[in-house]
């Protein structure tokens, strides 16, 4: 750099007769280290060295063409598109959350005093380019070094906060209009990408520091945008310049105050600084290269990428250009300057290479974005000839297209295998080969060799760290492309790695993953567990809470994806356990929202069993599961109601008419209902439970059933709180108890009376209740007696009803010869006219039927008949 410097001495002296600068009063001669670049404005053998004619506006150069074509100062239109394949913010996140540091950081820093504009009144306003010149550098060089502040042993915190401040303070310096002080402050935060003294650190430093810059950059440009507002001729109005304009469009003023601006970073003596704040893309490209430390210039890169994609989303060569020089200087990544820096700070080469990977990552998207395959073959190519290292290869696994790899699946196993690694291991290159393949499948004739050229490898290492990052990303390439056959095969050899002396223990987080993604893909679980392999693999997680997971993550999946009845022994053993290892993990301590989600996935379960017409087996189901979830509400009831289910099915089955078997099965089912009830935690859903399986008995004939399910409903009434809490509101219960009353005298309507109790001896049981029954009010009370009324006078009805067509049935068919027989009609039509419900015409119509029957039968009995009633 000290020879181009003498070069650009020269150059300036021999052009010292057309210069309005002279040499020897030149502040800038011979200080600019680049001056040898013939685009560079201070090197330039025209007239004035920092000041180019009109030709060279570097407003104008940079906007216009051969065609004066128009363009898009904002690039709106081509940045939504960019930000399709990447956000900046996303990155930077991710670069801020991974790269930190306990090391005490540094920061050196100075802002105006509060005599700094008496410092700067004295300076007059000029017209020439030497005046101007000379006036920003006096402004720059009166900010002395006597002002620098450093500040020492600050924690990461702390030096985030003083970041934060320098972005304040130039925001505060912009709005005051102190322009100088604005870029002061820029050059100071750009000052700070030339220490790496806490170099693990550096990535995120990038970050904070480049926020700052972004600010600058975003208030110079807003300015002038407005220097380009001109006033209307038509409406006197101020009118911006269009977001599609050309340098003709831009005023003089607005040209001019961009000039000044690239004569202020041009006034800048030190290389960082200066190239984060020139925009010339090709030229900042080529700047780089002089950059000295291989970590600082990745990141150089980087930002020059990244800025540049925003005001020139069309252009590339320079992302190319950045990509290339990385290549050619990777060498310097080994150096001497770099192993005594790193022994220095005690920083191994894995985790100064990963130092790399943001950097690289960014410039190769931006290179990779909208290229075609012909220009990515290129740099392939450019890379085996020119680097072939592990870390630039892993990096351009994780940004090329899945596409571009997938087509290229041998080529990139030839490549991963060929590649040094010089400090990066090949294992992070095998697993973000994978994770493309798993985005874009190969070519179906690829896939096996793929997959058993790079096992071949994998299988060999003997780091069980490397192996399970390969694994836990792999695992997912058979579940996708093959069969259960070769899930096994992987599983088996995952075993072998991670058993011996209890390895497993150490990757839980990796084994759960390969649970989850190879049953992401494998929704057969009669074929997931008929593999040999995959219960030992479950073995492996000894750890409670690990456990606990992969047993959620199981039975979700098979939840989700099995859309058909399983009834395989193998299956249901496997996930009853599973399922009674999540029961069992639920305690007093556990929350109503977990409770609720292991109900749910239970009870799910529990719906999918079935053995088809095999009633017998599917109750013994039942009654297992009855003994292994009794915690949770949720599945008891779900198996109250099978175990209804089953009984109405039978009853389906046998067409209403049961057998002697089939009798006896369904007393079963009603029993299970009787004594799993009173184990649910809520009253009103026992209540309604009760009254289910009561109608569940009587439908089946089950009538002492009914009586002992219908007694205990009865009796649970007494146990119902005047209050709980509804909706996250104490309420009151009389309006629930009320509506369940009102449905249980509905059904007692047709429940027989048990001869041995007496006749409505369940309808005086519940009268007694609601006597006893702690009623808010009497408007309850009454509102219930009323409906006791509407039940008895029914009851009135179907007794009168039930009794005329047994008295039409013995006139029908019976022999009233018989004295009983006719004794019992006689009571028969008492009962009816007892009641006094029946239509009137029906009455009449059945006595002129008997007068008739009287004149035609050769015997009394009918004319009795007729007498007695």
């Amino acid at each position: 750099l000290q020879s181009e410097s003498k070069k650009g001495k020269s150059t300036v002296s021999k052009t010292k007769s057309k210069s309005t600068i002279q040499s020897n009063t030149n502040p800038l001669e011979g200080n600019d280290p680049l001056s040898s670049v013939s685009s560079d404005p201070l090197s330039s053998a025209i007239s004035d060295p920092l000041s180019a004619a009109i030709a060279s506006d570097p407003l104008s150069t940079a906007s216009s063409n051969a065609t004066n074509q128009k363009r898009n100062r904002s690039g709106t239109e081509e940045r939504i598109q960019d930000e399709k394949f990447l956000s900046w913010k996303e990155n930077r996140i991710a670069i801020l959350n991974k790269y930190t540091t306990s090391e005490r950081l540094s920061i050196a820093t100075s802002f105006f005093t509060a005599d700094d504009k008496e410092k700067l009144k004295g300076n007059q306003a000029v017209s020439t380019v030497e005046g101007k010149v000379r006036q920003r550098l006096e402004e720059l060089n009166n900010l002395n070094e006597d002002s620098t502040k450093e500040l020492l042993n600050l924690s990461q915190k702390e030096f985030i906060q003083h970041i934060d401040s320098m972005n304040q303070a130039l925001i505060n310096a912009w709005e005051a209009d102190q322009r100088v002080k604005t870029l002061k402050i820029a050059i100071q935060c750009a000052k700070l990408l030339n220490d790496i003294s806490v170099v693990q650190f550096y990535p995120s430093k990038f970050v904070l520091v480049t926020d700052v810059l972004d600010t600058f950059g975003f208030l110079v440009y807003d300015r002038l945008r407005r220097k380009s507002a001109v006033v209307n001729p038509k409406n006197n109005k101020l009118s911006e310049l269009p977001e599609n304009f050309s340098s003709d469009e831009v005023p003089d003023q607005a040209k001019e105050t961009c000039r000044n601006w690239f004569y202020k970073v041009a006034s800048i003596r030190e290389l960082i600084p200066r190239l984060e704040h020139e925009k010339v893309l090709r030229r900042l490209a080529r700047m780089i290269t002089g950059i000295g430390d291989p970590l600082v210039a990745a990141y150089a890169r980087a930002y020059l990428c990244r800025v540049g994609i925003i005001v020139s989303p069309s252009l590339r060569d320079y992302c190319n250009s950045c990509l290339t020089d990385f290549f050619k200087t990777y060498s310097q990544l080994s150096s001497d300057c770099v192993q005594n820096t790193l022994a220095s700070q005690g920083i191994g080469l894995v985790q100064y290479l990963d130092l790399y990977s943001p950097a690289i990552e960014w410039v190769l998207r931006c290179c990779q974005h909208d290229a075609t395959d012909a220009s990515l073959e290129k740099t392939l190519l450019y890379y085996q000839k020119e680097c072939n290292s592990a870390l630039v290869l892993n990096s351009m696994l994780v940004t090329l297209k899945p596409e571009f790899i997938s087509k290229r699946a041998q080529q990139f196993v030839e490549l991963i295998k060929s590649c040094a690694e010089s400090g990066f291991s090949k294992h992070n290159l095998f697993a973000n080969f994978g994770t493309s393949l798993m985005e874009c499948p190969p070519t179906e004739d690829q896939r096996l060799s793929i997959l058993s050229e790079v096992w071949k490898v994998v299988m060999k290492y003997k780091d069980p760290a490397e192996y399970m990052v390969c694994a836990s990303i792999w695992i997912e390439y058979p579940a996708k492309y093959f069969s259960i056959r070769e899930v096994n095969k992987l599983l088996d050899d995952i075993i072998k790695h991670v058993q011996p002396d209890r390895i497993f223990e150490q990757f839980y987080p990796q084994l759960r993953m390969v649970i989850a993604r190879m049953l992401d893909h494998l929704h057969d679980f009669n074929g997931i567990f008929s593999m040999d392999k995959f219960l030992p693999f479950l073995d492996m997680f000894q750890k409670d809470s690990i456990k606990l997971e992969v047993f959620r993550v199981i039975i979700e999946n098979f939840n989700k994806y099995q859309e058909d009845a399983i009834n395989d022994p193998m299956v249901v053993n496997g996930l009853m356990f599973v399922c009674k290892s999540l029961h069992d993990s639920v305690n007093t301590l556990a929350l109503e929202d977990s409770k609720r989600e292991i109900g749910n996935l239970i009870t799910v379960f529990i719906r999918k069993v079935d053995y088809g017409r095999d009633f017998e087996q599917q109750l013994n189901f039942y009654v297992d599961a009855r003994s292994f979830f009794t915690s949770l509400d949720a599945v008891v009831i779900q198996l109250v109601q099978c175990f209804n289910s089953l009984a109405m099915n039978t009853l389906a089955v046998v067409k209403g008419s049961h057998t002697h078997k089939t009798s006896s099965f369904v007393r079963a089912c009603i029993a299970n209902c009787f004594i799993t009830i009173p184990s649910i935690t809520s009253i009103f859903d026992r209540l309604q439970l009760y009254l289910l399986s009561a109608e569940v008995a009587v439908s089946n004939q089950a009538y002492p059933q009914a009586d002992d399910i219908l007694k205990a409903s009865i009796q649970q009434l007494l146990q119902v709180p005047r209050t709980m809490e509804i909706d996250n509101r104490i309420r009151s219960t009389e309006p629930r108890v009320i509506d369940y009353l009102s449905q249980l005298l509905g059904f007692l309507q047709y429940v027989p009376d048990n001869p041995d109790q007496g006749v409505l001896y369940l309808l005086k049981g519940l009268l007694n209740v609601l006597q006893k029954y702690h009623w808010d009010s009497e408007v309850g009370k009454i509102k219930m007696y009323i409906k006791t009324i509407g039940v008895l006078s029914a009851l009135c009805q179907i007794l009168a009803d039930v009794a005329l067509q047994y008295f039409n049935c013995v006139i029908s068919h019976a022999d009233l010869n018989d004295q009983q027989m006719m004794n019992f009609a006689i009571k028969l039509w008492n009962i009816v006219k007892k009641q006094g419900s029946t239509d009137a015409k029906v009455i009449n119509r059945t006595i002129e039927y008997l007068k008739g029957k009287a004149k035609l039968s050769k015997g009394g009995n009918y004319n009795q008949l007729v007498n007695s009633i």
